[in-house]
């Protein structure tokens, strides 16, 4: 009985353990390149933290670095905003292993991108 109930420990332990490395981990230097609804590229970086479920960190582009607000983490989906000149642009995203999928909002014209993690 006793084997019984530590194998099921030990299994349980090492499925929570697998589930856990299987989750992307944010945070960290990531980048891509968005297409705006104008047809222009933009490159871009985000460098991300994450606190629980709380994400901050900071935006890059030629424009300049821009803090990230209203930042959350549920699972391996994300949102945040980024101010550019007075203007939001909202983001949601789901976190691999490898990159991230994200759709940024431009006003109501949205576009999907991918980032990965830079080395």
């Amino acid at each position: 009985m006793k084997k019984k109930i530590f194998t099921t420990a030990l299994l349980s332990c090492c499925f929570v353990i697998c589930m856990a490395v299987a989750f992307a981990d944010l945070n960290g230097k990531w980048s891509g390149s968005i297409n705006t609804p104008d047809g222009n590229a933009i490159d871009v970086a985000y460098n991300f933290k994450v606190d629980g479920e709380k994400l901050t960190g900071t935006a890059e582009s030629q424009m300049g670095e821009v803090t990230i607000d209203n930042g959350k983490i549920n699972g391996d989906n994300f949102s945040f905003s980024v101010n550019v000149s007075g203007t939001d642009y909202p983001h949601k995203g789901k976190a691999y292993a490898d990159s991230c999928a994200m759709d940024i909002d431009f006003g109501g014209s949205s576009s999907h991108f991918v980032i990965k993690r830079a080395k």
